[in-house]
């Protein structure tokens, strides 16, 4: 069933409203999210210490929410690809919870080796929705395809890698996120002050 266009131009109407109300909250949410990105560029061994037990919960958590979405979708294509991927999610953030600190050369290897079983799992995952004549299965192939990327660039460049490559990632995606952030806030006060004018 569609959503009613209604529904989605009220959505929009709250988001804009809130926006334009709080563009200051976002501002300052932006500011701290490229500072973040910043630091974590310039010190990427040290926030890939600090982001590995960030990461090990949040690929336990995803793992876990997997997990249960597999089962309850486990007539669905691909369901062993989805429980591999979930699995591998839950193993993963379990060793990193466990073993933070044990070097940034274990946690490299440890996230290139989730960058290529994800991608492989992904990749396999599309094609089997590509079967069944699914919409997404594009978008899947392309994820997987750039997990694979990633995860041999990595791979290509260790040991050297495993001082910055974690820290660095997080803190381009936080730089970016950041900036979008702040431009939507000044966009967003620049409207409204334009209106109040």
């Amino acid at each position: 069933m569609a959503p009613d266009p209604s529904d989605i131009d009220r959505i929009k109407v709250a988001v804009s409203t809130s926006l334009h109300a709080h563009w200051l909250l976002f501002l300052i949410e932006g500011i701290i999210l490229l500072a973040l990105g910043v630091a974590a560029i310039v010190l990427p061994l040290i926030a890939t210490v600090a982001v590995a037990i960030i990461i090990g919960w949040l690929l336990l958590m995803s793992g876990i929410v997997g997990l249960i979405a597999t089962f309850r979708m486990r007539r669905a294509p691909g369901f062993g690809w989805s429980l591999l991927s979930a699995v591998l999610g839950i193993a993963i953030g379990v060793l990193l919870l466990c073993w933070p600190l044990s070097g940034a050369l274990s946690l490299t290897v440890l996230l290139t080796v989730f960058f290529v079983i994800e991608g492989v799992a992904s990749i396999f995952y599309s094609l089997e929705h590509k079967r069944e004549l699914t919409a997404r299965w594009g978008w899947m192939l392309v994820s997987g395809a750039l997990d694979l990327i990633l995860g041999g660039l990595i791979f290509l460049g260790l040991p050297g890698t495993a001082a910055w490559a974690i820290g660095l990632l997080v803190g381009i995606n936080m730089v970016f996120g950041g900036s979008a952030i702040i431009s939507m806030a000044l966009l967003a006060h620049t409207a409204k002050r334009t209106a109040t004018t």
